[in-house]
C-alpha cells in the first residue's frame, strides 16, 4: 500500500462527511418548509421549462396561508363553532322530553359512534389537504367535488337566519338596561274613563306579549308580510357589522375575538348556576331533570333525536370544521382535538341543562305559589256557595291566601276532591303541581325569550342578569357564525383566489340584503322554515357523501396511511370500521328516519294569533311548500351537477395542471406540466443538495417510467407518482374548475 494511502482515505472520509452534512442540512431545511405556515405556488412555463423559484423570488407566485397563533386559539375557535345556541335551548328540551337523565345514555353512545369519528374525519382531511371544503372534496374525488359547493350553500342558508337570532338577542340586550325590565308587567292602556291591561297580554303573559308584540310585532300568518320591523332591521345590521369586522382579516382577526366569544359564555353559565342554586325551588328543577325515565330509552324516536342533536351539535357538514383545521400545522394531533372538542361540547350541554332547569325550577315554584294563592281565593269565594267551611282543616288560615303552603293547599284539595267527587270539576280548582309546571316543555326561542326572561324578572338585580344572559347568547351565536362564515369564505378564496376583504364585505352585504326577509313582521315564520328545511336533510346528505368519499372513493387504507404519516402514529382500528361500515349505515338510517318524519308531518309552522293570544299550528301555503322544497333542492343540487359535468367531461376530471411536489432524502423532485404531455412519458430532473438554490420545492417532473421497469416510486393519494412523502401542506392541490 502506498505511503499516502491513509491520507487519501482521510480525504475521502472528509468528502463523505461533508456530503452527509450537506445532505442533512438540506433535509433539515426541507423539514422546516413542512412546518412553515406560508405556502408557495410556483409558476409553470408555457414551454415546459423547469420553473425554479426561490422563496421570495420574482418568478414565483407566493401565497401565504395564515396559521393559528396558538393551539389554544384554534381549540377555542372549534369550541366556539360547535358550542352554540342549540346547547342552551335545544339540548335541555330534548333531555326533558326524552327521559331526563336517561337521555344522556343514547346521546353518549351516538356521540362515540357518529360524532367523534365524523368530527375526526373532517379535522383530518382539512389539516391533511389544507384547503376549504371545495378544494378538499375536489382533491379527494373530483366527481364528488360538488360536496364542497353544497356545504357552502348550506352555510349561507344557515347564516341568513342564524344572524337574525343574534339580532333578537342584541335587541333584548339593549332593552335590559332598565329597572324594572320592560317585560316585567303587562302594559296598561288608558281610555276615556279608566285604565285597563292590554287584552293580548292579559290572555297570555307579560313576557309572551313582549316577545310577540313589542319585539317581533308578528303577523298572524306567513302570508301577511306586514312590512319591515325597523327595530329588528337595525339590530340585524349591527349583527352583520360585527360579523364582518371580526371576519375581514380571516383567522388573524376572528381568532382574537374567539378568546372572548368562546370563554365568556362559560363564565355566565357558571355564574347563573351558582345564583340559581341559591334560589328557592332550583333543586326541584334539577331533580326533575335528572330523574331517569328508563322506559323511554326503548323508543326509536329518542335515538333518532339524540343522533340528530349529536350531528348538529358538532357542526358537521358545514365546512367550518374543515376550514378551521386547514390553518393547522401538518403534524398537529387532530385526533386529540376531535375527542377534546366533542367532550367539551357534551359537558357544555350538560352545564347549560343544569342552569336551565335550576332557573325553571325557581320559575315553577313562583308560578305554583301564584296558582295556590289564586285558587285559595277561589275556595274562599266558594265557601257557603257549594263548599262547606267544615271541609277546611282548622290550622289553615284562608284570610291570608299568599301564606298558604303547598302542603296545606294539597290537603284541602284532596279533602274537597273526596267529598265533592262528582261536583269537583265544576268548581274550577287547579291542582297546582310543580311537576306540571316543569313538564311544560319549552325549546328554542320560547325558552330564551319567554320562559327564561320571565324567570329573570323575579331575580334580585334582574337587569344585571338579563344583560349577562343576552350577552352570553350573542357570544354563543357569534362563535357559531364565525365558523359558518369561514365555511363559506375559505373554500371560495382557496378556489377562486379572491381578496378576503372584498369577499367578506360582499358576502355580508348580500346576506344582510336577503336577511331583510326575516325582519319583516312575518319574519319569524321564515326563520322556522329555513331552520327546518334548509339544513337538516342537506347536511345529512353532505356528511354521508363525505364519509363515502373517504371510505370508498379515496380508500380507507390510503387514508389511514395519510393519518399515520401526518400524526406519527396509526389511529385506533375502531375508526377503520366506523368510517367504512358503521357510521355510513347509521347515517343512512337517520336519513331514512328524517324522510319518514317529514312525510308523516305536513309542512307547518306555529303562528301567533293576536286576537286569541295563542299559538296555532298552520300549514304552509302552496308557495311556502314550493320554497321548502326549493331550499332542499338548491342545497343538494351542486353534488349531481358537478358529478354530471365531470362524468361527461364538460369539465376535465384532472387537477388542471397543478403541480404535485414530492420529497425524498434531501432531494427536491419538481414537477412542471408540459403542454400535450402524455401521462406515461417520463422526465426525471433533480438537483443535488449542493446545487439546489433553495430548500423550497420547485417544479421539475418525476413520473412513472413507461417501460414498466422496477421503480421505487409510491403512488400519491392524488393519483400522481412521487417519492417518499406527499407534501400535504403545499397549496398545489387540485381545485375546482368551475
Amino acid at each position: 500500500m502506498p505511503k499516502n494511502s491513509k491520507a487519501v482515505k482521510r480525504e475521502l472520509d472528509d468528502d463523505v462527511t461533508e456530503s452527509v452534512k450537506d445532505l442533512l442540512s438540506n433535509e433539515d431545511a426541507c423539514e422546516d418548509s413542512f412546518k412553515k405556515p406560508s405556502l408557495v405556488i410556483n409558476n409553470h412555463d408555457a414551454g415546459g421549462k423547469e420553473c425554479d423559484a426561490e422563496e421570495g423570488a420574482s418568478d414565483g407566485e407566493e401565497e401565504e396561508r395564515p396559521a393559528w397563533n396558538s393551539k389554544l386559539q384554534y381549540i377555542l375557535a372549534q369550541v366556539g363553532f360547535s358550542v352554540g345556541l342549540g346547547n342552551v335551548w335545544r339540548f335541555p328540551y330534548l333531555c326533558q322530553k326524552n327521559g331526563g337523565g336517561a337521555y344522556l345514555v343514547p346521546y353518549l353512545i351516538l356521540l362515540i359512534l357518529i360524532g367523534i369519528p365524523l368530527f375526526f374525519l373532517e379535522l383530518a382531511v382539512g389539516q391533511r389537504i389544507r384547503r376549504g371544503s371545495i378544494g378538499v372534496w375536489n382533491y379527494i374525488s373530483p366527481r364528488l367535488g360538488g360536496i364542497g359547493f353544497a356545504s357552502c350553500v348550506v352555510c349561507f342558508f344557515v347564516a341568513l337566519y342564524y344572524n337574525v337570532i343574534i339580532s333578537w338577542s342584541l335587541f333584548y340586550f339593549s332593552q335590559s338596561f332598565q329597572q324594572p325590565l320592560p317585560w316585567h308587567e303587562c302594559p296598561l292602556v288608558k281610555n276615556k274613563t279608566n285604565m285597563y291591561v292590554v287584552p293580548e297580554c292579559e290572555k297570555s303573559s307579560a313576557t309572551t306579549y313582549y316577545w310577540y308584540r313589542e319585539a317581533l310585532n308578528i303577523s298572524d300568518s306567513i302570508s301577511e308580510g306586514g312590512g319591515l320591523n325597523w327595530k329588528m332591521t337595525l339590530c340585524l345590521l349591527a349583527a352583520w357589522l360585527m360579523v364582518c369586522l371580526a371576519m375581514i382579516k380571516g383567522i388573524q382577526s376572528s381568532g382574537k375575538v374567539m378568546y372572548f366569544s368562546s370563554l365568556f359564555p362559560y363564565v355566565v353559565l357558571i355564574c347563573f348556576l351558582v345564583r340559581a342554586l341559591l334560589l328557592k325551588g332550583s333543586v326541584d328543577g334539577i331533580r326533575h331533570m335528572f330523574t331517569p325515565k328508563l322506559e323511554i330509552m326503548l323508543e326509536a324516536k329518542v335515538w333518532r333525536e339524540a343522533a340528530t342533536q349529536v350531528f348538529f351539535a358538532l357542526g358537521l357538514g358545514f365546512g367550518g370544521v374543515i376550514a378551521f383545521s386547514s390553518y393547522n400545522k401538518r403534524d398537529n394531533n387532530c385526533h386529540f382535538d376531535a375527542v377534546l372538542v366533542s367532550f367539551i361540547n357534551f359537558f357544555t350541554s350538560v352545564l347549560a341543562t343544569l342552569v336551565v332547569f335550576a332557573v325553571l325550577g325557581f320559575k315553577a315554584n313562583i308560578m305554583n305559589d301564584k296558582c295556590i294563592a289564586l285558587n285559595t281565593n277561589r275556595i274562599v269565594d266558594l265557601l257557603g256557595n257549594g263548599l262547606e267551611p267544615s271541609l277546611i282543616p282548622h290550622h289553615i288560615n284562608l284570610t291570608q291566601s299568599s301564606q298558604v303552603s303547598a302542603e296545606d293547599y294539597h290537603k284541602m284539595i284532596s279533602i274537597i276532591k273526596d267529598v265533592k267527587e262528582n261536583e269537583y270539576d265544576k268548581l274550577g280548582l287547579d291542582s297546582c303541581s310543580i311537576e306540571d309546571e316543569l313538564n311544560k316543555a319549552v325549546q328554542g326561542t320560547g325558552l330564551a325569550f319567554i320562559a327564561f326572561t320571565e324567570a329573570m324578572t323575579h331575580f334580585p338585580a334582574s337587569p344585571f342578569w338579563s344583560v349577562m344572559f343576552f350577552l352570553m347568547l350573542v357570544n354563543l351565536g357569534l362563535g357559531s357564525m364565525f365558523g359558518t362564515i369561514e365555511g363559506i369564505l375559505t373554500p371560495l378564496i382557496d378556489t377562486f383566489k379572491v381578496r378576503k376583504e372584498f369577499l367578506t364585505v360582499g358576502c355580508c352585504l348580500l346576506a344582510f340584503s336577503i336577511g331583510l326577509l326575516f325582519v319583516q313582521r312575518s319574519g319569524n315564520y321564515f326563520v322556522t322554515m329555513f331552520d327546518d328545511y334548509s339544513a337538516t336533510l342537506p347536511l345529512l346528505i353532505v356528511v354521508i357523501l363525505e364519509n363515502v368519499a373517504i371510505a370508498w372513493f379515496y380508500g380507507i387504507d390510503k387514508f389511514f396511511e395519510d393519518l399515520k404519516d401526518m400524526l406519527g402514529f396509526t389511529p385506533c382500528r375502531f375508526y377503520y370500521y366506523m368510517w367504512k361500515y358503521i357510521t355510513p349505515i347509521l347515517l343512512l338510517v337517520l336519513l331514512c328516519a328524517s324522510f319518514i318524519q317529514l312525510a308523516m308531518t305536513p309542512p307547518s309552522y306555529s303562528a301567533w294569533i293576536q286576537e286569541e293570544a295563542v299559538e296555532k299550528s298552520l300549514r304552509f301555503p302552496t308557495w311556502g311548500i314550493v320554497v321548502c322544497i326549493s331550499l332542499v333542492v338548491m342545497a343538494v343540487l351542486p353534488v349531481p351537477a358537478v358529478f354530471g359535468l365531470r362524468y361527461f367531461n364538460i369539465i376535465e376530471d384532472n387537477g388542471g395542471g397543478h403541480s404535485a411536489v414530492s420529497y425524498k432524502k434531501g432531494r427536491i423532485i419538481k414537477e412542471c406540466a408540459l403542454p400535450g404531455e402524455d401521462d406515461d412519458a417520463s422526465l426525471i430532473q433533480g438537483k443535488s443538495p449542493s446545487e439546489a438554490p433553495s430548500p423550497m420545492p420547485g417544479n421539475a417532473i418525476y413520473r412513472k417510467p413507461s417501460g414498466g421497469g422496477p421503480t421505487d416510486t409510491d403512488t400519491a393519494p392524488n393519483g400522481r407518482y412521487g417519492i417518499g412523502y406527499l407534501m400535504a401542506d403545499v397549496p398545489d392541490m387540485p381545485e375546482s374548475d368551475l
